[in-house]
């Protein structure tokens, strides 16, 4: 099977670059980035070959400062001040899974909001509380708090003087999708992500396949299931996506992009009567899984598949063998495979 359309989108969007955006008052944006246990199950399909350890030789060579080359460096930002439906629109707007928070003047970076973060708060973790104690449930309320009440202040950074190496080293050692890079003043001068490292190593040759490296044992969800329940799944196992699967047909998947575009494209408060998070968070979660999806098979290389990733926009693929789900392919699987020495 070529890599083809199946039913829905597997769609993680990368950071693209816009011209310059400044708004004005306090809030500006700144231009600078059934029962239901059944669900709760492990897939477990595994593929026909088993080719054994690979080994990889790395070529990544480091240059100082070269991160500025790859980076975003008109990043979109936003003040501590803004919303935290402000910040989630300026995400659906723009594209992105995650968005610096700056100092209005200096714009030094003092948090990071990701679509981690919304989920978490919408009801996957301990941020859900912002809605649930303060706020007794009631989402219209909430959403107005700002923005630093739900962003993640232990922000990972990197000098402008960085090399490729340095952020390939973050990636893989914190599992970091995006990095800020910061001046030697502290304040953001871009960012740099999987998506861009993923792009630049592209290119370099390694004779392993998608079977290879990637994830063979996946969490799943079904159609019916309820969009609360998939963003405690989410958070609790730190994932940014789950496929979903019916009777063992892979239906699409659902990624935290996904469900913080419900809050912020405004559709969630459709299904609002009273204010109560609750009504939205019971829906099912096929209510968000839309578009296309793409696959791989697990024979292609792993060049290959960066390759449909780059095209597609995609940040990961489902690989499929036999008309089944067999497992499934990240961006920081591919850095990881592109760049291990």
């Amino acid at each position: 099977m070529n890599v083809g359309f199946v039913l829905d989108q597997c769609s993680a969007a990368c950071e693209p670059k816009y011209p310059y955006i400044q708004e004005q008052g306090p809030n500006m944006v700144h231009h600078s980035e059934k029962n239901f246990k059944q669900n709760d199950k492990l897939l477990k399909m595994p593929g026909k070959l088993d080719r054994g350890p690979v080994e990889f030789k790395s070529r990544v060579v480091e240059h100082e400062g070269e991160i500025m080359a790859i980076a975003t460096g008109d990043v979109i930002t936003v003040p501590q001040t803004m919303s935290i439906l402000g910040g989630v629109e300026t995400m659906t707007r723009c594209g992105f899974r995650r968005l610096p928070v700056v100092d209005a003047g200096s714009r030094k970076v003092r948090g990071i909001v990701t679509s981690g973060d919304i989920i978490n708060f919408l009801g996957g973790g301990d941020k859900f509380n912002l809605v649930q104690v303060k706020h007794g449930g009631n989402l219209l309320s909430a959403v107005n708090e700002s923005i630093r009440s739900i962003m993640t202040t232990q922000v990972t950074t990197l000098p402008d003087t960085s090399s490729l190496r340095d952020a390939i080293d973050i990636i893989k050692g914190k599992m970091i999708g995006g990095i800020p890079i910061l001046h030697q003043d502290q304040s953001i001068a871009g960012i740099v992500t999987e998506r861009d490292v993923m792009t630049v190593l592209a290119n370099e040759r390694v004779t392993c396949t998608v079977e290879e490296i990637m994830s063979r044992s996946l969490r799943v969800t079904e159609p019916d299931c309820p969009i609360g329940k998939v963003t405690r799944e989410m958070t609790k196992y730190r994932f940014r996506r789950l496929p979903v699967v019916s009777d063992d047909v892979l239906y699409g998947i659902i990624t935290t992009t996904d469900i913080m575009k419900y809050l912020g494209s405004k559709r969630v408060f459709d299904q609002l009567e009273t204010g109560d998070i609750a009504e939205v968070m019971a829906l099912p979660v096929r209510t968000l899984v839309s578009g296309n999806l793409y696959t791989i098979t697990p024979d292609r290389s792993v060049n290959q598949a960066a390759g449909e990733m780059v095209k597609k926009n995609a940040g990961a693929l489902p690989v499929i063998e036999d008309a089944r789900l067999i497992g499934l392919v990240t961006e920081f699987d591919l850095v990881n495979a592109l760049s291990r020495g």
